[in-house]
């Protein structure tokens, strides 16, 4: 059970968003911790009843695992409360992190058909024998992943189990696995079946899941988007970078995961809103002085520049995409247009070096000064 210790009495689990308290004189108390983690989802609908969705509640378990469920206990459940839920086999417990309209949007986001397929019941509330039992199968969870890993290893298989999730029951576990090909599971789930006495399911994650359950930092300084807020992975290519000017230098481009990093989408449609107003320059511009090549373009500002030596960067012309299509257009027309040196000042290139304009010795040349300084003195 991964938890931050906060003190002797109170532990901080957040994978599954709660506070367990334990105190000298009674049972341990599990509260509901709202914003714990990247499953937090705002209710700006809170306070508005809707009869259509009073008895569908969002409830969360171990990681990203969510599901919606149906209210059959009669009871009155809100958001915080512990309830036993339905399971393909057994019974599940889990934390209602979402009540009334704000549930059509998730519905409506994961797209589940409510009215085709009837959503799992919710029992009852959870009992202090429930979550006794609960508690005592998640402190399992660590040490049957160790022991997984050995297993498989000592099976020859080429796969990492990355993280394990008993069932609320404690009857049943979620091994979250990965591999690169095709895994024989019979042998592997004998041998777990004999060793913890459950009942067994493989569940394949891939390499951005892991990086998300283990967490860490990226290039950026800040903590990995993947373990932070993002819960679905969408498809990212080379061509994401090629549309930002990026290097496609692999080493760069890869997050933590060995993956391209999620980042690379983020700013790909402001990229491409504004190459669609840049006009695709072929060949060099016909001037009254001569021939203008494109050097480099800035994207986001709509600036192309332009020099009269195709090898040298020195002496360039910044034009914006307007002018350039003015150009090009007269160029069809079989019209040079006028010079670039009459009405427009060469730009120097803006780089900047990591340490500033001084000199990276200028800190030894101050030493050298102290030095005579105090011989001086003497």
């Amino acid at each position: 059970m991964n938890m931050e210790l906060d003190n002797e009495n109170i532990r901080y689990d957040c994978q599954r968003g709660c506070i367990v308290t334990h105190e000298n004189s009674s049972e341990p108390q599990v509260e509901y911790r709202p914003g714990c983690c990247k499953l937090e989802v705002y209710d700006w609908l809170k306070g508005i009843s809707q009869e259509q969705y009073n008895n569908l509640f969002e409830v969360r378990f171990k990681n990203t695992r969510k599901g919606i469920y149906l209210n059959a206990s009669g009871q009155t459940i809100k958001t915080g409360d512990f309830v036993v839920v339905e399971a393909s086999n057994g019974h599940d417990l889990g934390i209602v992190t979402l009540e009334g309209p704000i549930v059509a949007h998730q519905i409506a986001a994961k797209e589940i058909d409510v009215q085709s397929s009837a959503p799992k019941k919710i029992y009852r509330k959870a009992k202090s024998f429930d979550i006794e039992k609960w508690m005592e199968a998640t402190y399992r969870e660590q040490e049957t992943m160790i022991r997984s890993r050995q297993i498989a290893n000592e099976l020859g298989l080429e796969m990492k189990i990355g993280d394990v999730e008993f069932q609320g029951d404690g009857t049943k576990a979620i091994f979250y696995y990965i591999a690169d090909g095709r895994v024989d599971f019979r042998q592997l789930i004998k041998r777990f079946a004999e060793e913890f006495k459950i009942r067994i399911e493989m569940k394949q994650i891939g390499a951005r899941q892991e990086a998300g359950l283990i967490g860490g930092l990226g290039v950026c300084g800040r903590e990995l988007c993947c373990s932070n807020y993002i819960c679905s992975f969408q498809s990212i290519s080379t061509s994401a970078a090629k549309i930002q000017d990026l290097s496609l230098n692999p080493q760069k481009l890869a997050g933590q995961c060995g993956k391209l990093k999620c980042c690379l989408n983020y700013e790909t449609a402001n990229y491409q809103d504004a190459r669609s107003r840049i006009p695709k320059v072929h060949d060099p511009l016909e001037l009254e002085d001569g021939q203008a090549f494109l050097m480099k373009t800035d994207i986001l500002r709509e600036v192309l520049f332009f020099s009269y030596d195709k090898s040298s960067f020195s002496h360039l012309f910044a034009l914006t995409a307007e002018q350039v299509k003015d150009i090009i257009k007269m160029n069809r027309n079989g019209v040079k247009a006028p010079s670039l040196k009459e009405d427009l000042v060469p730009e120097a290139p803006e780089f900047v070096t990591a340490v500033g304009d001084d000199s990276i010795t200028r800190f030894d040349k101050s030493s050298r000064k102290r030095k005579k300084r105090n011989r001086s003195r003497r």
